[in-house]
């Protein structure tokens, strides 16, 4: 008896979830709303990827100085800072410019060198680098206000001593000329590099230059 209505009852419970699936009401669309006139609409935008950034620019390299390239030493000049701005009116003329203090032409005599290092084993090895690049006549010195310095030879004439100097800084080496004598000035003069075909009277009004002469482009490159 309680079989017999238990299967009554589940029987009733799905006729009346059938009869109202069938009599609910379809869903009824939203109607958009009308946007009033003159007034923009909204829009959601996604946000654009960000665009890389150009790598920037790789700095431009000097080139290199042609084997024909005119070189002339302009001076002299009161310091520096005048031989340096000396090059200007050149413009793009001047492919490669440096400043040099040279001691007066009066001094009895010229030392060419390279400045003092921290310590004597500095100096030892920088004597080393020296030899390895082919030099023999050079010497460290030992006491003095030119301590831990390296001698590279003593020269009568400016001349000559400019000679080793242009060879030691062509090999790597900033070599520095000192002169001897009492009452000697130093002067500044520009060392520059012109393309091939320039002429020292042809250059030396820009430069405002008392002398120039011919140069060794060697010393430059």
């Amino acid at each position: 008896m309680m079989m017999r209505a238990l299967i009554v009852l589940l029987v009733i419970l799905n006729v009346g979830v059938a009869a109202w699936w069938l009599s609910r009401a379809e869903p009824v669309a939203e109607t958009p709303r009308a946007t009033p006139m003159g007034v923009a609409t909204l829009e959601l935008v996604t946000s654009a990827p960000k665009a890389s950034r150009p790598a920037a620019p790789a700095p431009a390299t000097i080139a290199t100085l042609p084997a024909n390239a005119a070189c002339f030493r302009a001076g002299p000049y009161t310091d520096r800072g005048s031989a340096e701005r000396s090059a200007s009116p050149l413009g793009a003329r001047v492919l490669r410019a440096r400043a040099r203090e040279l001691p007066g032409a009066g001094a009895s005599g010229y030392r060419v060198l390279l400045l003092p290092s921290a310590s004597r084993e500095q100096a030892l090895a920088l004597a080393q680098r020296v030899g390895a690049a082919g030099f023999n006549d050079y010497l460290v010195v030992n006491e003095g206000e030119e301590a831990n310095s390296v001698a590279l030879g003593r020269y009568r004439s400016r001349e000559a001593a400019l000679r080793r100097q242009d060879e030691m800084i062509a090999a790597g080496f900033d070599a520095q000329v000192r002169a001897s004598g009492r009452g000697v000035v130093s002067q500044w003069w520009l060392e520059l590099a012109t393309p091939a075909g320039s002429s020292g009277e042809e250059v030396r009004p820009a430069l405002g230059s008392a002398e120039i002469a011919a140069l060794d482009c060697a010393g430059l490159r």
